[in-house]
């Protein structure tokens, strides 16, 4: 997924400064972190469909090569791509623009549930997280990673933890045990200082690994 930033106070979350002075209070490596960041928070994504087939785009690839694939896909469907102009762009474009087979069979599914209404996205706010996961994952294509990136970044949940995430795995690996592996019991352990703010704590550890790069 894309990580976005502001500088305009209004789009921050309401949570966010709460968040991240409770996250600096229970975790050392977050408190070095958080206050080089601070002038950056996540910010609410497009509608729930475009969300949700951007990240099928990104499953499994880099950010920038989901990036430049999901490029290719709106100079196919528009700008501003709807279930309908999904389903009416061919097949064969969608590969042409770098989508796998399944990647674009997903994405013609997803688009046909919503213009079918076989989903009810306008429940969701009022769903808890897990009902909104497993409704998401009734969708071809659609797994845990994908239905909590959703959460993340569209409905914008304040305490969801992806252990399923790469770049997650990686940011704990080499803040927390100096870049040696670590397996998702470890990563769930380190997170329990971080509730009920996991969100939050997610997000500034993949901007770290962005401040690393750049730093590099």
């Amino acid at each position: 997924m894309t990580i976005q930033s502001a500088a305009v106070n209004a789009d921050k979350p309401l949570f966010w400064d709460e968040a991240s002075a409770h996250l600096m209070k229970r975790d050392r490596i977050l408190r070095k972190l958080i206050p080089g960041l601070n002038s950056e928070w996540l910010l609410p994504t497009a509608t729930p469909f475009i969300t949700l087939a951007r990240a099928i785009v990104g499953q499994q690839v880099s950010v920038k090569a989901a990036d430049s694939v999901w490029a290719r896909v709106l100079e196919q469907c528009g700008r501003r791509p709807t279930p309908a102009t999904m389903l009416q762009t061919d097949a064969q474009l969608l590969r042409e623009a770098g989508l796998s087979k399944r990647k674009t069979e997903y994405i013609h599914d997803l688009a046909r549930h919503f213009a079918e209404k076989k989903i009810r996205p306008a429940a969701w706010n009022d769903m808890d997280d897990e009902a909104v996961v497993a409704e998401l994952c009734a969708i071809r294509g659609i797994g845990r990673w994908t239905a909590e990136m959703f959460l993340i970044f569209n409905l914008q949940r304040p305490d969801v933890l992806p252990l399923d995430d790469v770049g997650l795995l990686k940011a704990i690996s080499l803040h927390y045990f100096s870049g040696e592996p670590v397996s998702r019991f470890e990563a769930r352990e380190v997170a329990q200082a971080w509730a009920p703010w996991r969100t939050v704590a997610t997000w500034y550890l993949w901007r770290s690994l962005d401040a690393a790069a750049i730093r590099a």
